[in-house]
């Protein structure tokens, strides 16, 4: 299982998004992909109770922990991989959170622009 090549959008290396709660789609605390990560779980963001509400009512409690799965469940302020085709439909329902560039894997601009995701940026000075 090969990860695509860990750089953000911005062609640095990708920074961690979050070692508590264990983030990404390998838990290894950054928004790394590959071919199997089907929902492109690229994007860190900064949950808010916005988003927690929005997810929940498209199928998605993200605020429930499953401690089976070692899932706390997250509350606001904690920082999260996000899908990228989840975060623009968010966006597109002005629910979405902000956005961490430098810990955001390149791959998410395949399906948001880098323009869009400037406007949701926490970290641009």
């Amino acid at each position: 299982m090969q990860m695509e090549d860990s750089v953000n959008v911005f062609g640095d290396p990708l920074q961690a998004c979050s070692l508590d709660p264990v983030t990404g789609f390998f838990r290894d605390g950054c928004c790394n992909t590959n071919e199997q990560d089907l929902g492109s779980h690229t994007v860190c963001v900064e949950m808010t109770e916005e988003f927690l509400q929005f997810s929940r009512s498209r199928g998605n409690d993200l605020g429930t922990p499953v401690p089976e799965f070692g899932f706390p469940g997250l509350k606001p302020g904690n920082r999260w991989c996000l899908c990228a085709a989840r975060w623009l439909e968010a966006q597109e329902a002005d629910a979405a959170p902000r956005v961490y560039l430098q810990r955001t894997h390149v791959k998410a601009l395949e399906i948001i622009p880098l323009k869009l995701l400037r406007q949701y940026a926490v970290d641009l000075n």
